[in-house]
């Protein structure tokens, strides 16, 4: 497939690297390419900065947001921080947004009282359901964004049973973004389908408990897993 990847930090780094392994051709999308191949420099979180890794992955197509949506004709994976995402899509445009399936992972995270953030949406709504009320032809599926960036795109990473959620309004999108994550070593047992995008709102509150669980253990490579009771039969 032929897939934009909307960001250049970890989420976009690791997907773009994982995509490309799998043989997609993947575009990655910056605001300006230019000043991007100029940081060279890892960020505070360790993550390398975009010009350097780039420079190691010369299969991966850096360009501009527009033209990552443009040339990624098959899907779209958003990773961009919550507080710019709005602006990031204004920059594709909605024309270039029409029908297309957006894996979005990014978080309403709001860090202008310092650590840990909160969140900017929630209860009422969240970002994914505002990017889908913004986009109403863009079909957002919002998956992903509970779980740090490695296992996002490698679930051995962890051994055992652990989950990943997935919402959207567009039964096909969701199925063919199930299809994608499996690809990814999902398995699709541990895929959950919670429903229509409104559910965004529950995977959107999970990161407060992520923050802290990450601060417990100091490290970010966990995840939560789902275990059901036995379904008893009746008079049992």
């Amino acid at each position: 497939m032929k897939i934009a990847v909307v960001g250049t930090g970890a989420v976009g780094q690791v997907m773009s690297k994982r995509l490309s392994e799998l043989g997609h051709r993947v575009f990655m999308g910056t605001r300006n390419v230019e000043q991007s191949r100029k940081r060279k420099e890892s960020d505070a979180w360790g993550t390398p900065g975009i010009g350097s890794w780039i420079e190691d992955h010369p299969n991966i197509d850096l360009v501009t947001f527009k033209e990552a949506a443009e040339k990624g004709e098959d899907l779209l994976i958003f990773g961009i921080s919550g507080m710019a995402a709005l602006d990031a899509l204004d920059q594709i445009g909605k024309d270039l947004l029409r029908d297309k399936i957006m894996i979005d992972i990014s978080n309403p995270l709001d860090f202008s009282k310092g650590f840990p953030p909160s969140l900017s949406l929630c209860n009422t709504e969240s970002l994914g359901e505002k990017i889908q009320n913004s986009y109403p032809d863009l079909k957002v599926v919002k998956t992903l964004n509970s779980i740090s960036s490695p296992i996002m795109a490698n679930p051995k990473l962890i051994e055992g049973d652990h989950v990943v959620f997935l919402c959207g309004n567009d039964l096909n999108a969701k199925a063919k973004v199930s299809t994608l994550l499996q690809s990814l070593g999902w398995k699709q047992d541990n895929i959950i389908d919670l429903g229509d995008i409104t559910n965004a709102r529950g995977t959107e509150m999970l990161l407060p408990l992520w923050i802290r669980l990450m601060g417990k253990y100091q490290s970010p490579m966990f995840n939560i897993n789902v275990v059901k009771a036995p379904v008893l039969s009746p008079g049992a």
